[in-house]
């Protein structure tokens, strides 16, 4: 199977050695993605609501460069730092997924790479065609 690594071109990519997304056969990843901007700035500072708003709406950008969309997640894991936060946090990823209704954790953890990030969130993805 050909293997599709998409990058989000933020430079920390090659330091890590990750990708924002990879594709093989019908098999979507998608990274932890943060609720950054196009220039890897933050959006949403202090609002765990918005950020999980912008991180999903970059996992859709990510799934949308390899031929996919939500409608095809399967599987979310959301990391927020607050437990105060969960339901922000979930009201955001049920607007985006109430009828697609994937399989999902939430947990909570003591914080991310940067101090002014409140939630990750990761998927897959299946393409339903097989291709």
């Amino acid at each position: 199977m050909d293997r599709l690594n998409i990058s989000s071109g933020t430079p920390w990519e090659p330091v890590v050695g990750y990708s924002r997304a990879v594709r093989v056969g019908p098999y979507i990843h998608v990274s932890g993605t943060t609720a950054t901007d196009a220039d890897g700035k933050i959006v949403g500072a202090g609002d765990a609501y918005a950020q999980a708003v912008q991180s999903i709406r970059n996992i859709e950008s990510a799934l949308k460069r390899v031929g996919s969309s939500l409608q095809d997640v399967v599987r979310t894991r959301m990391f927020v730092i607050k437990l105060a936060d969960w339901e922000k946090v979930g009201k955001a990823h049920g607007e985006f997924f109430r009828d697609i209704r994937p399989a999902t954790s939430m947990l909570v953890i003591s914080g991310l790479v940067s101090p002014e990030m409140l939630v990750e969130i990761e998927a897959e993805a299946i393409l339903p065609d097989g291709n």
